[in-house]
C-alpha cells in the first residue's frame, strides 16, 4: 500500500490540474512579445495575478511572481535590508532561506521562542523598546517542521505600534490557513505554488505599495523586481490552484487518529510543537519524537513499506546537522535526531490510516530491537 504523508514538502497535482496544464501547453510565446502567442502567454499571467490577488484579498498591482517561496523570502528580506537602515528581528525557527539570508544582512537579531515554538511576545516588545533603527520583523506564519502557528495578528499590531515593518512567510501555512492581507494589515507576504497543488518553480510576493525593495534579479519583468522571462506554466498553475482552492474541506481528523494511536500503543514517544488540541498547530502536521530510534532510519524503513514521511523540512533533508528549529526550541540533544514529520492531506482513507498506525508501530519496535 502506498501512503504519501509529506504534503508539507510538496503536494501532488490533481487530475483537473493535469488536464488544465495540458490545455495550455501549446501557449509557447514569451509574455513580453507583442505577437499573438506572446499576448496569450501574457493573458495567462494577468489572469493568474488577479486570481492570486483575490485569494489573499490584495490589490492586483501588489502581487509579484518569483521563482519560488525561497526567492520570495530573499526578495523581501534582502531587498528591504539593502534599501533601508533597519534592524531585522527574525524568528530563529524560520525557513532556512530566511536564516541564511539574515546572516548576510546589515543588522539582524533573533527573537526568543518557547519550547512549543511560539515567539516570546515580551521579548519582542523589549527589543522594540530598545530599537535605535526602524524595526523589520521577519517571521513565518507557521513552522513547517513542528507545525506551530504564530499569533500573527498580535505581532503585526505590536510592530506597527513601533512603526515597524512585518514580512510574513506563509509558504508552510498557506495550504491550510487562509490569509487576508488587508485584514491583517501585513506589509509583505510570501508563499509558493507547489504547496497549493500547483507546479514547483513559482512563488508569490505580496507587498504594500509604499514598501521599497532592491530587485532580486535585475530586468524589466515583475515591475523590475524579478527580471527574467516569466515561468508562464508555473504561474498559470498557481492561478488555477488558488481559483479552485477550498479551505472548508481541510480536516485534522486523520492526523488526530494517527496521533492518538501512537501515544496509546507506542511507548517512549512525544509530540513536538504546539499541542494537538490547542488550535495553534497546523491541522495536517504531526511531528513526533520516538526516543531511542534514529529518525532517518525510521523514515527509510517506512518508505520500504510504501509510507513516505520526512525528518523535517525538505530544505534541510540533505543536512546531517541538527535542525535549527529543534535547537531553537531547546529540544533535548539526545532526541533531536529521533523525530519524524507526517503531514496529511486530510483525505486518507481509514484503511490507509490503520496501515500507517500498525506499520509505524512495527517499524519502531524493529529499530528498538536492533
Amino acid at each position: 500500500m502506498e501512503v504519501y504523508l509529506d504534503h508539507a514538502a510538496t503536494t501532488k497535482l490533481s487530475e483537473s490540474m493535469k488536464e488544465y496544464l495540458t490545455s495550455v501547453l501549446d501557449i509557447c510565446g514569451n509574455p513580453s512579445s507583442l505577437h499573438s502567442q506572446g499576448e496569450q502567454a501574457k493573458k495567462l499571467i494577468t489572469e493568474s495575478r488577479q486570481s492570486v490577488a483575490n485569494f489573499i484579498n490584495a490589490d492586483v498591482k501588489d502581487i509579484y511572481f518569483t521563482p519560488s517561496g525561497s526567492a520570495s523570502n530573499t526578495l523581501a528580506v534582502r531587498g528591504y535590508d539593502q534599501k533601508h537602515e533597519c534592524t531585522i528581528l527574525y524568528s530563529p525557527i524560520a525557513h532556512k532561506s530566511i536564516l541564511k539570508c539574515v546572516t548576510n544582512c546589515k543588522n539582524s537579531v533573533p527573537l526568543k521562542v518557547d519550547m512549543k515554538g511560539s515567539i516570546d511576545i515580551n521579548d519582542l516588545k523589549k527589543q522594540l523598546d530598545e530599537m535605535q533603527t526602524k524595526p523589520f520583523i521577519v517571521i513565518d506564519h507557521a513552522n513547517s517542521e513542528i507545525g506551530t502557528i504564530q499569533d500573527i495578528k498580535e505581532i503585526i499590531e505590536l510592530v506597527h505600534f513601533y512603526d515597524g515593518v512585518v514580512y510574513l512567510d506563509c509558504t508552510g501555512s498557506i495550504s491550510t490557513i487562509p490569509v487576508d492581507v488587508k485584514m491583517l494589515d501585513v506589509d509583505m507576504v510570501g508563499f509558493s505554488a507547489h504547496k497549493l497543488g500547483g507546479l514547483k518553480g513559482c512563488g508569490v510576493l505580496y507587498k504594500k505599495k509604499n514598501i521599497d525593495l532592491e530587485p532580486l534579479i535585475y530586468g524589466s519583468q515583475e515591475q523590475s523586481l524579478v527580471g527574467g522571462t516569466e515561468n508562464t506554466l508555473g504561474i498559470a498553475s498557481l492561478g488555477k490552484a488558488v481559483k479552485d482552492y477550498d479551505y472548508s474541506s481541510i480536516s485534522s481528523s486523520g492526523r488526530d487518529y494517527v496521533y492518538h494511536y501512537i501515544v496509546k500503543h507506542i511507548p517512549d514517544c512525544y509530540l513536538v510543537g504546539a499541542p494537538i488540541e490547542s488550535g495553534k498547530r497546523l491541522p495536517h502536521n504531526l511531528y513526533m519524537c520516538f526516543q531511542g530510534v534514529e529518525g532517518e532510519a525510521l523514515m527509510i524503513l517506512l518508505d520500504m513499506y510504501g509510507i513516505q514521511v520526512s525528518t523535517g523540512s525538505a530544505c534541510n533533508s540533505q543536512s546531517i546537522s541538527a535542525s535549527a528549529t529543534l535547537s531553537a526550541i531547546g529540544l533535548d540533544e539526545k532526541d533531536i535526531f529521533s523525530c519524524i514529520r507526517m503531514t496529511f492531506s486530510g483525505e486518507e482513507s481509514k484503511e490507509k490510516l490503520n496501515y500507517v498506525c500498525t506499520t509505524l508501530k512495527q517499524c519502531v519496535e524493529t529499530l528498538i530491537a536492533h
